[in-house]
């Protein structure tokens, strides 16, 4: 697993997004994850969909069902599941700003509750969820096992699990870890950045069975041009961009490094991006 030189903490994550909630909001809109491009013609509002739509289908949701999102940002994703699939859907975030953006989407739907709390130390009862997904919110657990023993103990026997995740090349060579994977893991928040086949481990150690994985790393990577197109453009034409990689009280401007690091990490294949399905027994 690729780990930062500094120790990232969750108190570090939550003041990431609390503190950077204007630009994420301008630049990546309500859902805060990839887009998934099939033509390549897709707007990047409509390949975000398009991965939910991926994700949703391995799951093979219900109506009726009980689906917890893990890392639930603006509560857009649980929304999009509830609408389309009539499944009850309870998010958790370490974010304060995304909790209450999220609960004036709870505020007009009965399908949905958010949740402001650790997913490590969170007060679920064991088998409380049909299905567990985790949208790009594993990179930010601490303690990678835990994630996975937390995801088992809350699921009903039978039910299942998708996490959609940031995965650093098997074997990395020490030039992509030291200027590229390191470095995303230290400005994004990452306290590790694992790959697939530690992934498939600790979902096995947690009494998990792994049912796939499939790379999409080549459908997504369009997701960081794009980004890197729109802040480029947002330096250029708004003040208060400008002004805040200048504020020296900002601790969380470094990411603006990470935004155009990420899609060269992408272009190398240093970095991948999976989704990976298992079940809980029976």
């Amino acid at each position: 697993m690729i780990v930062p030189r500094k120790v990232q903490t969750s108190a570090a994550v939550a003041e990431h997004y609390d503190e950077l909630d204007p630009f994420y909001r301008e630049i990546w809109g309500e859902h805060l994850h990839h887009g998934l491009w099939k033509s390549g013609r897709e707007t990047l509002s409509e390949a975000v969909e398009a991965l939910l739509a991926h994700l949703a289908g391995a799951l093979e949701l219900h109506p009726g069902q009980h689906i917890c999102d893990v890392g639930c940002g603006y509560g857009a994703t649980a929304e999009w599941l509830a609408r389309r699939y009539g499944v009850r859907v309870t998010g958790v975030t370490l974010s304060s700003v995304q909790l209450r953006k999220a609960q004036t989407r709870s505020a007009a739907s009965p399908l949905l509750h958010f949740n402001l709390q650790d997913w490590l130390g969170n007060t679920f009862e064991s088998e409380s969820f049909d299905c567990v997904i985790a949208i790009e919110s594993s990179e930010h657990m601490p303690d990678k096992q835990r994630f996975f023993d937390e995801v088992s103990r809350t699921l009903r026997p039978g039910g299942r699990f998708a996490v959609c995740a940031w995965l650093a090349r098997d074997s990395a060579r020490s030039w992509e870890e030291r200027y590229l994977l390191e470095p995303i893991c230290r400005e994004g928040r990452l306290p590790g950045m694992g790959n697939e086949s530690e992934y498939c481990a600790w979902a096995s150690k947690a009494g998990l069975v792994v049912d796939g994985f499939e790379d999409l790393s080549a459908r997504v990577r369009r997701t960081w041009a794009l980004c890197t197109g729109r802040v480029a453009r947002k330096l250029l034409t708004h003040r208060q961009y400008r002004r805040y990689l200048l504020d020296a009280r900002a601790r969380n401007r470094i990411f603006a490094l990470s935004v155009p690091r990420i899609w060269i990490a992408y272009l190398t294949g240093s970095m991948r991006y999976g989704l990976m399905t298992a079940h809980k027994p029976k």
